[in-house]
């Protein structure tokens, strides 16, 4: 009997960047149900899967970061080994801007773990300062290289705006009951003047649609209220759009699944993230929900 057979619980690898947010997603893992294990070296990855299949049915979340740089080279192959012999991996990572990790760092006032012991302690107060500041950007381009094989085989998360119990509400989405579905497909709205979404796989711009905004008594209101809704409703642009939109999906989703992918992330910006991509966000994840595991986020109203 193979690995993948013994195994009966779901088993989460999450990873990703220093200051990404991991020590959230695994306490969310772990009031989920989830058995985790934070910084597991990939030489023991196999033997604890073993473990577990003999103990029985439980959900695994395993954390593995560049704190193991040295075995992080065998993760790659050992997670496409597992997932050939039939082990349902579920891979996640969690990403950051450069500058919300770096930020983050200097709140924090940990040290990068690839840049232990490589401050200068030399120079004026100021020099001091920038040489920690360019140590720190190093660290961070390095971790990414080191991880970036593990990123492309994962589910990424951005988490450079994201509150804590943003992330904890997304990860218990992603790992939920219905994440069995072999494409899960999120439907996202965001604010083009907050950035776009890094993980997002498709980004449509819908701020060429009317605007609510500019009526005085749809202006306080979102997407997901019935006076936004019908106004939208009434505009041909939106209809169109969507109906361009859900075209686009249909013809190539089947091919997407058919490519093994296991998350496919739809980004929709407007201007400020309430009106127009919220509304969006809303009507096409209720016309795909026929589509299996469909997700949709808010980027900016769950900010609030």
């Amino acid at each position: 009997m193979s690995l993948g057979q013994e195994l009966q619980g779901d088993v989460v690898l999450l990873t990703g960047m220093s200051g990404g947010g991991k020590s959230v997603a695994m306490h969310a893992l772990e009031d989920a149900g989830y058995f985790c294990v934070d910084n597991l070296p990939a030489e023991l990855l196999l033997d604890f899967l073993k473990l577990e299949a003999q103990r029985g049915e439980r959900r695994v979340a395993i954390a593995v970061d560049v704190r193991s740089a040295d075995s992080l080279p065998l993760m790659l192959p050992l997670l496409k080994e597992l997932r050939a012999g039939g082990v349902q991996v579920r891979s996640i990572f969690l990403d950051a801007s450069d500058e919300a990790l770096m930020r983050r760092f200097s709140e924090t006032r940990r040290p990068h773990p690839l840049r232990q012991g490589r401050d200068t302690g030399s120079g004026s107060l100021g020099g001091a300062a920038e040489d920690s500041h360019r140590l720190l950007l190093d660290a961070i381009q390095l971790e990414r290289e080191l991880m970036s094989g593990l990123k492309a085989e994962s589910t990424v998360i951005d988490t450079s705006q994201l509150r804590p119990a943003q992330l904890r509400a997304w990860l218990a989405d992603l790992v939920g009951p219905d994440a069995s579905s072999k494409l899960t497909l999120v439907f996202e709205s965001f604010a083009f003047k907050r950035g776009v979404p890094s993980d997002a796989d498709f980004v449509f711009d819908v701020r060429v649609l009317p605007n609510p905004y500019y009526d005085r008594e749809l202006r306080p209101l979102t997407g997901r209220d019935a006076p936004v809704a019908a106004y939208l409703a009434a505009q041909p642009e939106v209809g169109m759009m969507m109906g361009q939109i859900a075209g686009f999906l249909s013809r190539w989703l089947p091919n997407f699944a058919a490519d093994q992918r296991s998350y496919l992330t739809v980004a929709i910006g407007c201007t400020g993230g309430q009106h127009r991509s919220v509304y969006l966000v809303e009507m096409l994840s209720r016309q795909f929900g026929h589509h299996g595991h469909v997700l949709k986020r808010h980027r900016e109203l769950d900010a609030r």
